[in-house]
């Protein structure tokens, strides 16, 4: 009933079938929790055995008074149960073991040892006035012994392991049933409060942790092992209080919850109508303790039956340990709160409308949820999301949800279609696995053509062609090109959709009529180029350089001759094709090289020289004419040059340009003597030519002959800097000369040293050796007898009798082998005697 933006912790419901036949006539006044099943006692002395839904599965008749208490072990095979006129039974539920016994007071507690089911823990405790240990000895006899009186009626026990726990009217003990030793005594707080109406409540968390609450305060304490220096006449155990807190109503009851507490708390409050203090609805709390404090993490208050009539002790809260049910008792109701799982989550996150969080923890728990599924979950989602007017998002979140079911798609798509939010999910709907009916997509591309050109057109390029009949679209778009024949949006779709429908064609003739830069891509993509033959003009006009390196590239499927021919009436354009294509290849196209001298002289003059160097096809005739016609100095100089009238282009040089330096540069690349004698002739009456060569002839021509020529009485311009710079000139020939002498003579005395050495080194000679000319072995096999051997440098062997006499009387020799190879003559030659 909480309507915070806190998720609750628990959920509730009552305990219904048989639970709700019994209250109707009969009131609940204590219970047990067992794993198995449940056991409940009513106030007119009734015992109720229950399955987990609250089916009867057996019944006792104790009593006809109140039942206060019942017991179970640990097994659920033995139960103990007391009532208000006294009587005590522990029975087997699953034997014939019983004991009875009527005490002459109430008797408010049993607790039977969670062992019972074992014959050497044949034990149990009853609590009135005095606090009894039953235990089962000699010939099946119980055995009482009391374990504490005096201190008021017992109110609580609660036994775990070999510790037993008791509350009575001044305050909890402790009792250690192995060493039987009373460990501890927690007094009560606040002594102002009837015992009897505001109960103890006592719960082992394990077996060395107890809870305590009382009132309004909470004590959880720690049994302890005393150190062995510590004990003296001390019990071994002792108790710790560790966490110690008030609360701010009574409390009925208490559980653990992992390291939290689960608190059930009795409120009274002030009424508006009547100012009276009255009962309220009971409170479950789940506080987090702290050393001196709490932490409330949540808060439930609990509509129970007749909770208007209830007092303190009326309530009680019992719990499962291994399943973390909580069972809240009052007369007239059971209440079951038990932890909230995934699917519980997923309820309140949908109840407040967070979906996202909601499809998130269903995704993530897909595997343990029961409840719900993430396609529900999702749909809620987008159908939400539309509510909000946040169309953009739940198309979005459609890609997510509906994945792979086509129907799904097709639905959402009818359902943004009535809302008129086509073009909001039209950005995400599957392309491929899954595919939609054509209709679909068919039904959002009329939706763009009728109102927003351009979001057409990038889904026609997004899409793939497939998806749609391209011909219905075609059509849609040649009907709109009809009222507004000039979009240039609506021409280029038209193209792309041309192309999907591979009339390569009619697409190339568009895109040639918009200039769009795909042209090219699409002729190479499609081979398009028988297409493009009577094109070629209009592809050169949009990008030429784009053009020119295409129709290169694939001069096999458009020759060269065809693509002269076509621009045959654009010179401009021909020159940059064919400048291109020379520079390619030189000898690709000279059949139109001179064709080429008049274009580059028309459109491209500083490229002619260049041209006409490296063109071996050009005839030099009718490229001399045309620089003539136009006064190209440079390139009639060239011309007349590659002709061989180099008088004629030195004297253009010297007359038309009045350039030395580059006369001076002519002649040296001529290296003819008549051109300088033209040259001197030419430059003598003009003195700054005089300057130019004096500076520059001196490697070439002797200055003498040009200082000779000068007349007497001339002004020469800087005539001393230039007769210093021969006279330096010169030195420096000088002294390259003797150095280049020096280096020589020095190199020729080093190599013949060389030489000298490598002749007066020894050579080996062994009986591996043999005669070059009787090719016997060229040392005898007797060592004793005397022999002759000549050897020469180049390592051939003779013996001196096999040599050939030399008909020279010069005294050195030389080896018949080498002379006759022409490998150069052997040198002087070593003879051995011996």
């Amino acid at each position: 009933e909480d309507e915070s933006e806190e998720e609750p912790k628990l959920k509730y419901e009552r305990l219904s079938n048989g639970v709700t036949e019994i209250l109707q006539k009969d009131a609940a006044s204590c219970m047990t929790v067992h794993e198995k099943f449940l056991a409940l006692g009513t106030h007119y002395g009734k015992v109720y055995l229950l399955d987990v839904q609250g089916n009867i599965t057996q019944k006792f008749d104790v009593s006809p008074v109140k039942i206060n208490q019942i017991s179970l072990d640990e097994s659920g095979e033995h139960m103990g149960v007391c009532s208000e006129d006294g009587k005590v039974q522990v029975f087997g539920l699953y034997s014939a073991e019983e004991f009875h016994e009527t005490f002459d007071c109430p008797i408010k507690i049993v607790a039977v040892h969670p062992q019972f089911v074992r014959s050497h823990f044949k034990q149990f405790v009853t609590g009135g006035k005095k606090l009894l240990l039953y235990e089962r000895g000699w010939m099946n006899r119980w055995k009482p012994s009391v374990l504490h009186e005096g201190e008021g009626n017992i109110r609580n026990v609660k036994w775990r392991g070999h510790l037993i726990a008791w509350a009575n009217n001044m305050g909890v003990k402790i009792l250690d049933m192995i060493s039987k030793q009373r460990i501890t005594n927690v007094p009560r707080d606040d002594i102002s409060l009837r015992p009897d109406m505001y109960p103890c409540s006592l719960c082992w968390k394990d077996n060395l942790t107890l809870i305590i609450g009382w009132g309004n305060s909470v004590k959880i304490c720690s049994v302890k092992e005393r150190h062995a220096s510590e004990m003296r006449d001390l019990p071994n155990r002792y108790v710790e209080i560790v966490f110690q807190f008030d609360t701010e109503f009574y409390i009925s009851g208490l559980a653990p919850i992992c390291d939290q507490l689960v608190i059930l708390s009795y409120v009274k409050e002030i009424s508006d109508k009547t100012a009276v203090e009255c009962c309220a609805r009971p409170r479950l709390d789940i506080v987090q303790p702290l050393p001196e404090s709490c932490e409330e993490i949540s808060s439930d208050a609990l509509t129970v039956r007749g909770f208007q009539e209830n007092e303190c002790r009326d309530y009680h809260l019992e719990y499962s340990e291994g399943e973390s049910l909580f069972y809240i008792i009052s007369p007239r109701d059971v209440v079951v709160a038990k932890e909230r799982d995934q699917d519980d989550h997923i309820d309140w996150l949908l109840e407040k409308k967070k979906y996202e969080e909601a499809l998130m923890a269903a995704e993530i728990s897909q595997k343990t949820i029961k409840k719900h599924k993430i396609l529900d979950i999702g749909l809620a989602y987008v159908n939400h999301l539309v509510e909000k007017g946040e169309y953009d998002l739940a198309a979005r979140k459609c890609q997510k949800i509906l994945g792979k079911n086509t129907e799904l798609w097709e639905f959402e798509v009818y359902k943004f279609k009535e809302i008129g939010q086509l073009k909001a999910i039209s950005p995400y709907l599957p392309r491929r696995d899954p595919v939609l009916k054509p209709l679909i997509y068919e039904m959002v591309l009329h939706e763009f053509l009728e109102s927003d050109y351009e979001g057409f057109a990038t889904l026609i390029k997004e899409w793939p062609g497939d998806l749609y009949n391209n011909t219905i679209i075609v059509q849609a778009v040649v009907d709109h090109l009809k009222k507004d024949p000039q979009n240039r949006t609506l021409l280029r779709t038209l193209a792309e959709l041309y192309t999907y429908d591979q009339r390569y064609g009619r697409a190339l003739e568009i895109y040639l009529t918009l200039r769009h830069k795909d042209v090219f891509q699409l002729i190479h993509k499609h081979n398009l180029f028988s297409s493009i033959r009577d094109k070629i003009v209009l592809l050169m006009d949009f990008d030429s350089e784009k053009a020119v390196d295409m129709l290169l590239d694939n001069e096999d499927k458009i020759s060269i001759d065809r693509v002269v021919e076509e621009l045959e009436n654009r010179p401009e354009l021909q020159h940059v094709y064919l400048h291109k294509l020379f520079k390619r290849d030189h000898h690709k196209g000279q059949r139109y090289h001179e064709k080429q001298i008049s274009l580059y002289a028309e459109y491209d003059r500083p490229n002619l020289l260049p041209f006409l160097r490296d063109s071996t096809h050009c005839p030099l005739e009718k490229a001399l004419e045309i620089c003539q016609q136009r006064n190209f100095v440079e390139e009639t100089v060239y011309l007349l040059s590659r002709m061989g009238n180099s008088r004629s282009a030195l004297k253009m040089i010297m007359e038309e340009l009045q350039d030395v330096d580059k006369a001076i540069e002519f002649a040296k690349e001529q290296d003819d003597g008549e051109l300088w004698e033209d040259l001197i002739l030419y430059s003598i009456d003009k003195p700054p030519f005089i300057t130019g060569l004096l500076n520059n002839i001196g490697t070439h021509v002797d200055p003498i002959l040009l200082i000779h020529r000068i007349k007497e009485g001339m002004e020469i311009p800087n005539l001393r800097d230039s007769l210093v710079k021969i006279l330096q000139d010169y030195n420096l020939q000088i002294l390259l000369r003797e150095g280049c002498k020096k280096i020589l003579v020095a190199d020729s005395l080093s190599l013949l040293k060389k030489m000298h050495r490598t002749q007066m080194k020894g050579v080996l000679v062994d009986e591996e050796n043999i005669c070059e000319s009787c090719l016997s072995p060229i040392l005898p096999s007797d060592a004793s007898k005397s022999f002759n051997v000549v050897v020469f440098h180049c390592r051939h062997m003779f013996h001196k009798e096999c040599l050939p006499v030399s008909n020279t009387v010069s005294p050195v020799q030389f080896c018949n082998i080498c002379s006759a190879k022409h490998r150069g003559p052997g040198s002087a030659i070593l003879e051995m005697k011996k």
